[in-house]
């Protein structure tokens, strides 16, 4: 009886762990139809056209020009104007601000923003796991610290922001790409050697 229960829950999650990433997928293609579509109906619905899908092609069109108008030199100086009014307005500052910083993360290469991987001992002593730096600093005493971003498997775009002594830290020998590959995969894309101690 004991068999047949671990039997049927293990075939259980086995469908759940297929169906899910389905049935996510489907719901972030409903909801970016339905978005995209309702952004653009009111100018399709000004000239009179009812094309299912419509929408979203012009509105890709749309961000895709916005992204050639902020790229460009005139373009941005305007953008950065208009950046400057939301600026201002008190709670609308803080909201864009933090939703650009966020934006701009994961729009980056990580290249870009992290610049290495290193092992670190945590969430304890004895502990090792990776973290990828995304910037450093030094106390008044001049001891140089890294700011390490701490991803969570398998979802590497959330995790812990911890400040830590430059002399705690093991370089991994991996690039940021390797080091979120390993991650990401749980360790199973993780070299044989490693450098611990």
């Amino acid at each position: 009886m004991n068999s047949i229960t671990q039997n049927f829950r293990s075939k259980l999650f086995a469908g759940i762990a297929a169906a899910l990433p389905l049935f996510l997928t489907y719901v972030l293609l409903e909801f970016l139809f339905i978005t995209l579509d309702e952004m653009s109906a009111p100018i399709l619905d000004k000239m009179g056209w009812e094309i299912p899908g419509l929408g979203i092609v012009l509105t890709l069109l749309l961000i895709f020009f916005l992204g050639v108008l902020v790229t460009n030199f005139l373009g941005h100086k305007i953008f950065s104007i208009g950046e400057r009014f939301v600026k201002k307005v008190p709670v609308v500052n803080t909201i864009y601000s933090t939703l650009k910083q966020i934006t701009e993360t994961f729009t980056k290469g990580t290249s870009d923003t992290f610049k290495a991987a290193v092992y670190i001992q945590y969430p304890r002593k004895g502990l090792w796991t990776m973290a990828l730096i995304s910037g450093e600093s030094k106390n008044k005493d001049g001891i140089p610290y890294y700011h390490l971003f701490i991803p969570t498997t398998p979802n590497p775009t959330s995790g812990f922001f911890i400040m830590i002594p430059q002399a705690d830290a093991v370089p991994t020998g991996m690039s940021v790409e390797e080091g979120l590959k390993t991650i990401i995969s749980g360790g199973l894309l993780a070299p044989e050697e490693n450098p611990l101690p």
